[in-house]
């Protein structure tokens, strides 16, 4: 890699652009399709979906109950194990989300996971995004936090200043 010059100043290039560009366009479901989701498969042994946080640093104010933590950075690298461990575990939807409303890392992450579904042949599982990622879920209201584990009201409704 490579960086630029922007200015007087070299610019780094950002951590993603060593990454194949994604070729499937990413689906998404809106937070009222996850949260249904969530209470029809109450118990997280018999759901056929996962929930991903792809968050590294900005890891804080809780996470949905019952995602996991694969930060976006270390997720190229492990696709193909990530991928085995959801099949087996029978998964047929694989949710992405993130920090931030819009972002790189959320539908970029779930396309180059649908790329590799996809070169699998396999036409059960499906990669999804998160629609508006954790801070829309977290600041949508009463229902919505009490599905988070480790909830900081503080932490979603800071002032903007």
């Amino acid at each position: 890699m490579t960086s630029t010059t922007q200015g007087s100043a070299a610019v780094a290039p950002l951590w993603h652009a060593a990454y194949p560009a994604p070729k499937i366009e990413a689906p998404s479901l809106t937070r009222e399709t996850v949260l249904e989701m969530l209470r029809d498969g109450n118990n997280v042994s018999g759901r056929d979906f996962v929930l991903v946080d792809l968050r590294r640093n900005d890891h804080e104010g809780g996470s949905i109950r019952g995602s996991i933590n694969l930060p976006a950075q270390s997720l190229w690298s492990t696709i193909p194990i990530v991928y085995e461990m959801f099949k087996a575990a029978g998964l047929r939807k694989v949710i992405w989300f993130c920090g931030r409303v819009f972002t790189w890392s959320r539908k970029s992450c779930c396309r180059l996971f649908a790329d590799h579904i996809a070169e699998r042949g396999d036409t059960r599982m499906q990669s999804l995004v998160l629609l508006e990622g954790i801070k829309g879920w977290a600041t949508a209201g009463e229902e919505y936090v009490q599905w988070m584990d480790e909830y900081d009201e503080a932490v979603w409704h800071k002032s903007k200043s």
